[in-house]
């Protein structure tokens, strides 16, 4: 792409979005304003479905499929590990419990965490499903 105002204009507010969300508790606040609006969404959903009751096997299916791509694309890679570099100099020990399949055992250190936007995503399935159950308990009572 080319290097215009507009493009660094939207590069640098994604610059400063990212170095706000950084803070554990601003994403975690983020998280779980997600997690209430799924919430909201499965209150309003269901209230709206519920009146014109003819799309109700439809809206269900989108909902599940929605939610099952959003369980895919979260799940689907485990999140990654920092590999730190072993120094090659010197001859190689084995440690105690090593195995023959990984004879040098490391230690990765700590885990990554996934992307703010799989984390909301996935605080949005969870409240939303959340909400449909508590819909589903109330409707029945």
């Amino acid at each position: 792409m080319q290097r215009t105002r507009l493009n660094a204009l939207a590069d640098q507010i994604l610059l400063q979005f990212r170095q706000w969300v950084f803070n554990p508790w601003r994403r975690l606040g983020i998280i779980i304003i997600s997690l209430l609006f799924g919430n909201f969404f499965a209150t309003a959903i269901s209230a709206t479905a519920g009146q014109a009751a003819k799309l109700d096997v439809t809206i269900s299916a989108i909902l599940v499929i929605f939610v099952e791509v959003i369980s895919w694309l979260y799940y689907r890679y485990a999140p990654s590990r920092k590999v730190p570099k072993v120094p090659s100099a010197g001859p190689a020990r084995l440690p105690a419990n090593s195995t023959a399949a990984n004879p040098i055992s490391v230690d990765l250190g700590p885990v990554r965490a996934r992307s703010t936007l799989a984390e909301c995503l996935n605080a949005f399935k969870l409240g939303m499903v959340y909400g449909l159950f508590v819909e589903a308990f109330k409707l029945g009572s």
